[in-house]
């Protein structure tokens, strides 16, 4: 019998990067995409960070909200292998991986991780944000094990 010393693909190294909608809301969090920078949203009054970014609180209902920088890294939450079936502009591109990283700051964000041996995977593996440049005026922010 002889043994499979064939090591598990590394996945996610080519993903497309389509440019995602940006809105008045959501043009500081894509600007600062494009300078390397990972923002969240924070409340004034409850003090609680935000993942998507919008101008109010999910928390509280408040509408007073800051751009505060995030250490952008975290764990991974929760992740799906993509082996077949990508649709639009992810269609061709499997496997591919997505996941839901828990950032330090308590968000949960769903993302891609790139650059990854499938065999590294697990639930709780460190991982830090790396953005790859869309055709348009963002940034897509994707995560990486971190070294």
């Amino acid at each position: 019998m002889t043994e499979n010393t064939t090591s598990a693909a590394r996945i996610g190294s080519d993903l497309p990067a389509p440019t995602p909608p940006i809105s008045v809301e959501t043009q500081t969090f894509w600007t600062a995409t494009t300078e390397g920078t990972l923002l969240l949203s924070r409340c004034l009054s409850c003090r609680e960070y935000a993942w998507y970014p919008r101008g109010f609180c999910p928390h509280c209902g408040h509408l007073d909200v800051e751009w505060v920088p995030a250490a952008g890294t975290g764990t991974v939450y929760s992740y799906s292998i993509v082996r077949r079936g990508g649709l639009g502009d992810y269609r061709g591109a499997e496997p591919y991986v997505l996941a839901y990283v828990e950032l330090d700051e308590g968000v949960r964000m769903m993302t891609n991780i790139v650059d990854v041996d499938e065999d590294e995977l697990r639930i709780g593996l460190p991982v830090s944000v790396v953005f790859h440049r869309t055709a348009g005026e963002a940034a897509l922010p994707r995560f990486t094990p971190a070294r």
